[in-house]
């Protein structure tokens, strides 16, 4: 905030449209099309490589390990067994069993 002199604070909006309107949507667009997926890859690499050596490899660690503890508190340790399952069942290509849906049978191995 910026004092005007007269007693009144006034508050600094940034340039552009507010976040989440239609009119942010479509500048989002047009940033895309015009610089495309690599660019925008590009400043995430120089980013993170900007982060590593300024920080260290350990500052990823310590700023992982506090999410899960803020999503653990905030979802429940059983969280993360059902995000282990559904994972699970997808890199086993499992579907997960609907209620009422008799028990997976054993695909027929064809004979070679």
């Amino acid at each position: 905030m910026r004092d005007s002199g007269a007693g009144q604070a006034t508050v600094r909006r940034k340039p552009g449209p507010r976040p989440g309107t239609e009119a942010a949507r479509r500048g989002g667009t047009a940033a895309r099309d015009k610089y495309g997926s690599e660019f925008y890859s590009r400043i995430g690499a120089k980013g993170g490589s900007t982060v590593r050596e300024r920080h260290g490899t350990g500052f990823y660690t310590e700023i992982g390990r506090r999410g899960g503890e803020s999503t653990k508190r905030n979802l429940g340790a059983e969280h993360y067994s059902r995000i282990g399952r559904i994972g699970g069942r997808r890199a086993h290509g499992r579907r997960p069993p609907v209620e009422g849906d008799a028990p997976a049978q054993p695909k027929p191995q064809s004979k070679p």
